[in-house]
């Protein structure tokens, strides 16, 4: 159908923030903000001609910038990286050289940094109306962002299909090897922003977990999981807190599932990513969202698609190496259906 902008707020110096709406044929609606590339709000419509808002977030850009001076940032609708997830110690070696990253979890290194891509402005490079309306961002870092080698220079598109899917796909290249790992950190609900999802009801496809410290570093084993309390290979109810990494089985692109039965909503989650970490848990208790609703540790769930989490120590883990003028692609897809 279109796409509008309308001004967000403005940075400490001056740079203003926009938020971009995207409207597909059905009515679904996708609102972006240039800061973070981040999703504020995703509307779909449901029966009587209503929509629900399954995504949380803030009203205002100062909510926004506030909620990284927490002692856990919730990273609401951010994209994340240059790497999502935990480096252990923030260090990795690559081509023989190591590299200290800055710590900003513990001793490690978490969503790429102080910084990262979730805290910062990204820029407009494209916008689509018509069918199938899109927006692409993009954010350029120099060698030594967050103490990672390479210039890197990171393009994401966020598409409404006109089958009602959220597409997100990400490129990058860079001047010099490096790493990278992306992904998208929305909480989903699909009774709304102001429910819980205690009652929705989880598939994910996959028979193995990443085992991990209690410092949330991945240990280098696989578990299985298979009849066990972390087994979601068929639906059931969501758990009152999950912060794990899932091995996709690598068949099909299908990776997890989202059930309203009161909206008779369905999420389905698609990627070409190895993993998709799970996340429902404590990073949004006691925030003030949206429309003055307080969020709370069951407000939303996260599916954060990509690849293993300190991938770079783990020779077994799936590489994650980004090698001078080649390109990083990624592909995730959010699909809506009414059941």
């Amino acid at each position: 159908m279109g796409s509008s902008a309308k001004l967000f707020g403005n940075m400490s110096d001056g740079i203003a923030i926009h938020s971009f709406e995207l409207i597909n044929k059905n009515g679904m609606r996708l609102n972006v903000i240039n800061y973070g590339a981040t999703i504020t709000s995703l509307k779909i419509p449901i029966a009587n001609n209503k929509s629900v808002d399954v995504v949380l977030g803030f009203d205002n850009l100062e909510a926004y910038l506030e909620s990284f001076n927490l002692k856990s940032a919730p990273y609401l609708g951010a994209t994340v990286g240059q790497y999502a997830g935990r480096i252990n110690n923030g260090t990795f070696e690559l081509n023989g050289k190591l590299f200290h990253l800055n710590r900003n979890n513990n001793n490690h290194s978490l969503h790429g940094g102080n910084l990262g891509f979730s805290n910062v402005v990204w820029t407009i490079k494209d916008r689509s109306d018509g069918e199938n309306p899109s927006i692409t961002l993009r954010y350029d870092c120099q060698n030594n962002y967050e103490n990672y080698p390479g210039d890197l220079a990171v393009e994401l598109t966020y598409t409404l299909s006109e089958e009602n899917e959220l597409v997100i796909e990400y490129n990058a290249t860079s001047t010099e090897d490096t790493i990278v790992n992306l992904t998208h950190h929305s909480y989903f609900n699909l009774n709304g922003h102001h429910s819980d999802v205690s009652n929705q009801e989880l598939y994910i496809n996959s028979n193995q977990i990443l085992e991990a410290t209690n410092e949330n570093i991945p240990t280098g084993n696989y578990v299985n999981v298979t009849n066990a309390a972390f087994d979601f290979s068929s639906f059931k109810k969501c758990p009152t807190k999950i912060d794990t990494t899932f091995v996709l089985n690598k068949e099909q692109e299908l990776a997890a599932s989202l059930i309203s039965p009161k909206n008779k909503l369905k999420m389905t989650v698609y990627t070409d990513q190895p993993a998709v970490h799970v996340y429902v848990g404590g990073n949004c208790e006691a925030i003030k969202g949206k429309e003055n609703v307080f969020y709370h540790s069951l407000s939303g769930i996260c599916f954060e698609t990509q690849n293993f989490p300190d991938a770079p120590n783990h020779k077994h883990f799936p590489s994650a190496v980004l090698k001078k003028n080649e390109s990083y692609k990624h592909k995730t897809i959010y699909k809506f259906e009414i059941l």
